[in-house]
């Protein structure tokens, strides 16, 4: 057993030094993804700890979305599939509340604004029309939840048109539908549903005429207008 495992302090460094070795077997392809991890005696043995601190290393790993525990079967490396590995954002983004709900919107703009962009670039005719499809249907009812359905699938249609799956996988997670619906409902309780469709609006005629900067600037101002109201009526709620 490592000597530092048997204080108290200690036991933190040597079980965040295994987690950072397995991450890097994983990263050097020591460990591929899909395969199983050695067992609990032998990878202690290889990373010379108890399995004790091995034991709290793969707990850590497989909480964080890098390792995966199959019942009867053992511990496997992760596909590392974008979505997978970011679920975390959607749990945060769900979970948060006052503080950190404008931390997420924050990053949602910066992060948004730059696949809007991209996909001003990159947007083909089919994902353009859809899309429309999704701007169509939210001009067409007054309905919370349709409009909130639709506004989903129409940022999330743009970001796939990023082209970027680990992009497009952040954004899900940091739109995710329980975060979203917080916002939104006390958002369009302030009577914005027009403003929100007028800025829906100009980010889909900067998609149409492949305007990366206007995308940018649009898609911009639409997150941070929800942005500045949340600042405005901040509660711990």
């Amino acid at each position: 057993m490592d000597k530092t495992e048997t204080s108290g302090p200690g036991r933190g460094t040597v079980t965040q030094r295994a987690i950072e070795e397995i991450k890097a077997m994983i990263a050097e392809g020591r460990l591929e993804p899909g395969q199983r991890l050695p067992t609990e005696r032998e990878l202690a043995a290889r990373l010379g700890i108890s399995r004790s601190s091995t034991r709290e290393a793969i707990r850590a790993l497989t909480v964080l979305g890098v390792l995966q525990a199959r019942h009867g079967s053992g511990i496997y490396v992760t596909r590392l599939e974008a979505g997978d590995l970011l679920e975390t954002f959607g749990v945060v983004a769900d979970l948060s509340r006052g503080p950190r709900l404008v931390e997420l919107l924050e990053i949602r703009r910066v992060l948004e604004s730059t696949a809007t962009a991209l996909a001003a670039a990159r947007i083909t005719p089919d994902q353009l029309a859809e899309v429309e499809r999704h701007l169509t249907a939210m001009d067409a009812t007054d309905d919370p939840e349709l409009i909130l359905a639709h506004d989903l699938a129409f940022h999330r249609a743009i970001a796939v048109a990023a082209g970027n799956g680990t992009l497009a996988a952040i954004l899900d997670g940091l739109s995710s539908r329980t975060f979203r619906a917080r916002v939104w409902r006390g958002y369009q309780e302030a009577g914005a549903f027009d403003r929100t469709r007028r800025e829906h609006a100009a980010i889909h005629r900067a998609l149409t005429a492949r305007d990366p900067e206007a995308a940018r600037a649009a898609a911009a101002a639409h997150v941070g207008e929800v942005e500045t109201w949340l600042r405005s009526h901040l509660t711990d709620d």
